[in-house]
């Protein structure tokens, strides 16, 4: 009586509603407006806007809607998915190639999407995913019947909470809400997560809808089993409607259960919540948020969107996938950024907030901010605050440690000596002057990097000769940790690990070559700040600096930039030939090093297909090298994998000595290696073969938002020749 009495309600109060007229949600910048279809290179993963995230208990999800024999689902990691199954007039419609159109993305944001799609000819929806908090995503359904015939409409949410075991706590009747337990292990196939940070690893989850459901149910199948369960035989003597009111135990799945009906004209709005958090916090905080989404339109998350991008450059593309691209690095960009925390003031970034792994979460470097000189486009004061971090947890010697972040510098002594990274500092902050226009933070960057210059001269020069070494942890202090066939691969000392990386006994190309980029940066900023006198001295030391590499380090037998030992400065160290060409050999461009002549035997090398011009830009080692390998089967290795932000240095380097067409043909490689994967995958990579498409390395890497930048360069660049 009691199930036959919450049944009638439920019919009632959804019949009641079944023709409420709602709105479609609306992007208020037609530019911003997009139509991707599910081979579109475009980047589907979405995090909480920066002002509601957190460092620990914080879930971001990817959208996966060009799987064909799947419905659209939102995965998150470790927290395993959810989506919708739909059922019109009995047609049960449980993956998309069964919709009368594919799914379309028509907006794509850092924390939000929308995708539309017609279940039946005429009967449309869009589908809007927004990540509201670190622990709670909403999905809106809006319904529309277009067309000239009534329909019964159910919608079946469905949750599969992770991929191990899952246990129903309790129906929450009060909400509405399935609440379910799982495990996550902090296990990481790449670097596993801080043992003693606070990441939740027993999880409580939340299932629920803004109405109440008719039903709700727990199941021990898969997808199409649930298919099978809500496609009863009509006829059958037993058929049920309704889900198995399951309220405890191990599932592996949980269902919520909606009915209505729509006539022509009609519109529906549902609304789908997926909180999880850890299972110590109360579970009433996510409730909390529930009521404060419910209290408005999604419209107004959409809005701050829109406004958030009203000011990035609007370049003329040349097709679809360069947008595409552009406003996916830009999002990936500002998906990894949070909010204030622990040992900082200001806002911070993670490698990735989707997947999640430990290296990746342990706050910022050096090389990986250079990717703020892109992100300064949509938002320059995130940007100045994120490199504000490095100046706050700066020693009072100048050193700017390995990472900075909430848990505090971090500086990885080895040998006595502290670590820190390769120096892009000034540079970077520069890059982010001339478009923030902020004298006051070009005022303090100043300060800190002739700090931090001062130190890289007294202690990565210890013979005093003009030439820079890496420190004894240069394993990571150089960027280059694994696969370098100069700094670790040596056969007569590979297993000692103290020696494996050499870099602290050589006089390092890349580091001098970065050390000349930092003095000139620091002779504008000294020029823009007025003190002339100071600005002349960092021109005269990079000066001074660039004919010493000049000197010591090109070879004319070659035509090439390599590194020298340094008790001796010639290119052998121990019985080893150190005159290997790899990617660092054109950073003499970057850092406008090279003469003239010097440059266009760069160039030759560089444009040798055989050698660096491969498919997807120019790998880390040249492939005609014995130990070249174009896999990218793991992280971190440098003896062939593209790695964009080198690329994209060699790409000024081009532009600098006029080289503007070999320039754009490189920056079409690059976007070839991106759109290639995004278009299948629809994640950037923290590497790109050269040569083939598979991948195994960690996605969705911050740096990859270098291709914002790059497309405007790009464009630049396309447009000064069009003027020419």
């Amino acid at each position: 009586m009691r199930k036959l009495l919450y049944m009638l309600v439920s019919s009632l109060l959804f019949a009641a509603g079944a023709g409420a007229q709602s709105d479609p949600l609306t992007v208020g910048d037609p530019w911003l407006y997009i139509h991707a279809g599910p081979e579109d290179p475009l980047y589907t993963t979405y995090a909480a806007a920066m002002s509601r995230s957190r460092l620990y208990g914080d879930k971001a999800y990817k959208m996966v809607y060009y799987e064909s024999d799947q419905p659209v689902y939102y995965a998150g990691d470790q927290a395993g998915r959810f989506f919708v199954v739909w059922m019109v007039d009995r047609l049960a419609l449980h993956m998309t190639r069964r919709y009368a159109t594919p799914p379309v993305v028509t907006a794509s944001f850092p924390d939000m999407n929308i995708v539309e799609y017609d279940l039946l000819p005429g009967l449309h929806v869009q589908q809007t995913l927004l990540v509201y908090s670190s622990s709670l995503a909403v999905v809106r359904l809006w319904v529309e019947n277009r067309s000239t015939l009534p329909h019964e409409m159910v919608c079946y949410p469905v949750l599969v909470p992770g991929h191990d075991s899952v246990r129903i706590r309790n129906y929450d009747t009060k909400h509405h809400a399935y609440i379910t337990t799982h495990y996550e292990t902090k296990r990481r196939l790449i670097s596993n997560l801080y043992a003693n940070a606070p990441y939740p690893e027993h999880v409580v989850d939340v299932f629920a809808m803004g109405n109440l459901p008719r039903s709700y149910g727990g199941y021990d199948g898969d997808l199409q089993e649930l298919y099978l369960t809500i496609k009863t035989d009509w006829y059958a003597a037993h058929r049920s409607d309704t889900l198995n009111g399951r309220r405890g135990g191990e599932t592996r799945m949980v269902v919520l259960q909606s009915r209505f009906h729509l006539r022509p004209g009609e519109r529906k709005e549902l609304l789908i919540f997926r909180g999880w958090q850890d299972r110590k916090e109360p579970v009433e905080r996510i409730f909390a948020q529930i009521d404060a989404v419910k209290k408005g339109s999604l419209q107004r998350f959409l809005d701050d969107d829109v406004r958030l991008f009203a000011h990035i450059p609007r370049p003329e593309f040349s097709s679809k996938a360069e947008k595409l691209v552009y406003l996916g690095a830009f999002n990936l960009m500002r998906g990894s950024m949070l909010p204030p925390s622990g040992k900082t003031a200001y806002n911070f970034y993670v490698f990735s907030r989707n997947p999640l792994w430990g290296w990746g979460h342990g706050h910022q470097v050096q090389h990986e901010s250079l990717v703020m000189m892109s992100y300064a486009y949509l938002d320059p004061r995130s940007a100045e605050e994120s490199q504000r971090v490095f100046i706050e947890q700066q020693g009072r010697d100048g050193l700017i440690p390995y990472r900075v972040g909430p848990r505090g510098p971090q500086a990885y002594p080895h040998k006595g000596e502290p670590t820190t990274s390769s120096p892009f500092f000034s540079w970077t902050n520069l890059e982010i002057f001339r478009i923030s226009h902020d004298t006051a933070f070009l005022r303090e960057a100043y300060a800190a990097g002739a700090k931090y210059m001062a130190w890289l001269k007294a202690h990565r020069d210890k013979d005093h000769d003009g030439l820079y070494e890496w420190g004894p942890y240069g394993l990571i202090e150089n960027v280059r940790d694994w696969y370098n066939v100069i700094f670790q691969v040596s056969e007569e000392r590979h297993l000692d690990v103290d020696k494996e990386d050499i870099s602290d006994e050589l006089e390092c190309l890349d580091l001098s070559a970065m050390v000349v980029n930092e003095q000139r940066s620091l002779a504008e900023m000294a020029s823009i700040l007025g003190k002339r006198k100071e600005a002349r001295r960092w021109e005269r030391e990079a000066r001074a600096l660039s004919e010493r590499i000049n000197q010591t380090m090109w070879d004319d037998s070659t035509g090439f930039y390599y590194h020298v030992d340094m008790k001796d400065h010639t290119f052998r160290f121990m019985t080893r030939d150190l005159r290997r060409q790899e990617i660092i050999g054109f950073l003499p461009l970057w850092a406008g090093i090279a003469d003239s002549t010097q440059a266009a035997l760069l160039v030759r090398k560089l444009t040798d297909t055989t050698k660096f011009w491969r498919t997807y830009g120019i790998p880390t080692l040249s492939a005609d090298d014995p130990f070249y390998s174009p896999y990218v089967d793991y992280c971190c290795k440098w003896n062939g994998p593209v790695w964009l932000l080198w690329n994209y240095m060699v790409y000024e380097g081009l532009r600098r000595y006029g080289y503007d067409d070999v320039a754009e043909t490189l920056g079409q490689k690059m976007l070839k290696a991106v759109t290639t994967q995004l278009s299948v995958n629809h994640n950037y990579w923290e590497s790109y073969s050269p040569d083939l498409f598979p991948l195994d390395c960690p996605p969705n890497y911050i740096w990859d938002g270098i291709m914002a930048r790059l497309l405007i360069r790009m464009y630049e660049g396309r447009k000064g020749k069009a003027g020419s």
